[in-house]
């Protein structure tokens, strides 16, 4: 008798489908979300815009393979026929009923595919893949261990092909938004070092502008403050020589020439 696939009784494991329908599976997925995407790309000029500028862009638009609709790892090529196309689209001239719109959808396109044409903006978008599929992985490991822990078949919703790659999908959203937000916060800190300086700047050349005022009004005063000085010092001596003469005057009248005062006369008594 011969052993049947999945055990002795041919019953498939608890934690899933037989390994060799996993593979079928998974490529129908794929097809299925391959052909998804196509429809997508083939959107109108104005369900295009729409799109580019619907609610959250502005973090949103930070995935280059988000505006684009590729995949991480798409070939340099499918990336410029990809951008081609979109920009066509999106393309101000081609929407000129709606050419502000259309031209902040355009500039999210341009502005994706300049980051994935440049080699060191890819190399970094690549790690921010990497890493989000690097934690997801991490995050259904530990979910496998929580079910085990609760008694429960080690089995995650992101062992479906599908739900794993939306996980990874949003992650990456958010690195990419974290990042951003890193950048503007950092950014505002070299702004206020930059004003905080300039404000010092601003108060050490107040100072030394001050100070310079107050030493050329100084130097302009100078001979006024020697004259008054020398008009005060001949006041002083003048004032000092009548002070004298008055001394004498009094000195003068108040002794005789002969050094003593004459005794004054008594009336005589009879």
């Amino acid at each position: 008798m011969s052993r049947m696939p999945g055990g002795a009784s041919g019953v498939p494991p608890p934690n899933g489908p037989p390994p060799s329908e996993t593979p079928v599976n998974f490529d129908a997925f794929y097809s299925e979300l391959k052909a998804t995407e196509k429809r997508d790309s083939v959107l109108t000029s104005s369900q295009q815009i729409e799109r580019l500028l619907r609610p959250g862009s502005t973090y949103r638009n930070l995935n280059p393979f988000e505006v684009l609709q590729i995949d991480p790892g798409t070939p340099s090529e499918e990336v410029r026929k990809k951008y081609r196309r979109l920009s066509i689209l999106v393309h101000p001239d081609k929407n000129q009923n709606d050419g502000e719109r259309a031209q902040a959808a355009f500039d999210a396109v341009k502005k994706a595919y300049e980051m994935l044409e440049d080699k060191s903006t890819l190399a970094r978008c690549m790690e921010v893949v990497e890493e989000a599929e690097g934690r997801t992985k991490l995050a259904v490991e530990e979910k496998r261990k929580l079910q085990k822990k609760q008694g429960l078949p080690p089995v995650v919703e992101e062992d479906d092909p599908a739900k794993f790659k939306q996980a990874v999908h949003v992650l990456i959203m958010k690195l990419f938004a974290d990042l951003e937000r890193k950048r503007r916060l950092n950014e505002q800190k070299i702004s206020d070092n930059a004003a905080k300086k300039r404000a010092e700047e601003l108060e050490v050349e107040h100072r030394r502008n001050v100070e310079k005022e107050f030493n050329k009004n100084w130097e302009e005063s100078r001979q006024g403050r020697v004259s008054s000085w020398h008009d005060f010092q001949t006041g002083s001596a003048k004032e000092k020589g009548l002070k004298k003469e008055k001394k004498k005057e009094k000195k003068v009248k108040k002794f005789s020439p002969m050094g003593f005062r004459p005794p004054k006369n008594k009336p005589e008594s009879r």
